[in-house]
């Protein structure tokens, strides 16, 4: 209980304060416990954020995979609407945190599991590609996968994350149709 009130303090006082005033005093206090308690769990403000970043990346992901898993014996057009709106929803989890750890863990050398796409993503992907194979022209299914899962995270992440506030629902369904379009006419 103690590691999970730490991370989810980290994760709160990172959105408040961002990265660099974030600190262990900061992030104990929030979590109701000492600071020789969080350096029992933890060796650093660095560990922690880690920690933050890792489970994030696992909630977003566990969407992205459902819906690929959900997405497998649609149509094409069908199954990238439904990827694209589960990329949206996947965003839409705790955005002002996702932004802090997109924005400040890079340059920081954050580590390459806090990101949504990692290699499982890409793979997943390609999986499914290669199951829709006949819907679509030939094409390198790596590099296919690389371009529509890359292109799918970069709109959908700049959606939610910088431009949620001015979006409405409308907006978003419009994105996902113009993302929908993108995505399957590349393929095709």
């Amino acid at each position: 209980m103690t590691v999970d009130a730490l991370i989810e303090a980290t994760a709160r006082v990172l959105v408040k304060d961002g990265f660099d005033k974030t600190s262990t005093n900061r992030i104990a206090e929030r979590a109701g416990v000492s600071v020789g308690s969080l350096y029992q769990y933890f060796p650093g403000k660095e560990a922690l954020v880690a920690a933050v970043a890792e489970r994030h990346s696992q909630q977003l992901a566990q969407v992205v995979r459902e819906a690929l898993a959900q997405a497998g014996a649609l149509p094409i057009d069908v199954a990238v609407r439904k990827l694209v709106t589960a990329a949206i929803d996947a965003h839409r989890i705790d955005p002002e945190l996702h932004r802090v750890l997109a924005e400040q863990m890079p340059r920081r050398g954050g580590p390459e599991n806090a990101q949504l796409l990692n290699g499982d993503t890409y793979a997943l992907f390609e999986a499914f590609l290669e199951a829709h194979r006949d819907e679509f022209r030939a094409v390198d299914l790596e590099l296919a996968a690389f371009v529509c899962v890359t292109s799918i995270e970069a709109l959908t992440h700049t959606a939610v994350v910088h431009h949620s506030d001015s979006l409405s629902d409308e907006a978003f369904e419009r994105l996902v149709d113009e993302a929908t379009r993108l995505i399957v006419g590349y393929l095709r």
